[in-house]
């Protein structure tokens, strides 16, 4: 957990958060780490980690070899008409899209086990949240700021 808290003061202090997305990144940290495994069974997913972060790009080649030579990604596949990429050592991680504004983390994807589109659709209701699919944030459910999270299976 410290090195996500140094993340996030360093991506601060950089000028690349705001400190808004400071605090919330702050919060949600303090809140999971609160909650401990018996808040986790009662909730109707479980997750069982951050599946990969999906980042607006000004410059999708600079990108891509800024992730490869500095921390060893390389591209698992790649939507070229859409400018797409996606990369990582052996699963997805960082998802490059070039696409305005820039510089923007767009989305982020929780992965949960048991996930099935049709299941987790009802269950989002049942809560009071709506499903939402398209090619950007794949299937999603905002969140209560209205940032799209997306759920993949595990």
């Amino acid at each position: 957990m410290d090195k996500v808290i140094a993340d996030l003061v360093t991506n601060f202090d950089a000028g690349t958060l705001s400190r808004r997305q400071l605090i919330q990144g702050l919060t949600a940290l303090a809140a999971a780490g609160a909650a401990g495994p018996a808040a986790a069974q009662t909730t109707p997913f479980k997750s069982t980690r951050i599946d990969h972060i999906s980042i607006q790009t000004s410059d999708l080649r600079r990108s891509i070899d800024f992730y490869s030579q500095i921390f060893g990604l390389k591209v698992l596949n790649e939507d070229k008409e859409n400018e797409i990429a996606r990369m990582g050592v052996t699963n997805i991680i960082v998802s490059l899209h070039h696409k305005q504004p820039f510089a923007v983390v767009d989305h982020f994807a929780i992965a949960i086990d048991g996930f099935e589109r049709e299941a987790a659709t009802k269950t989002l209701a049942a809560h009071g949240y709506k499903a939402e699919q398209n090619l950007d944030y794949g299937f999603h459910v905002r969140d209560p700021e209205g940032r799209p999270v997306q759920i993949v299976a595990t």
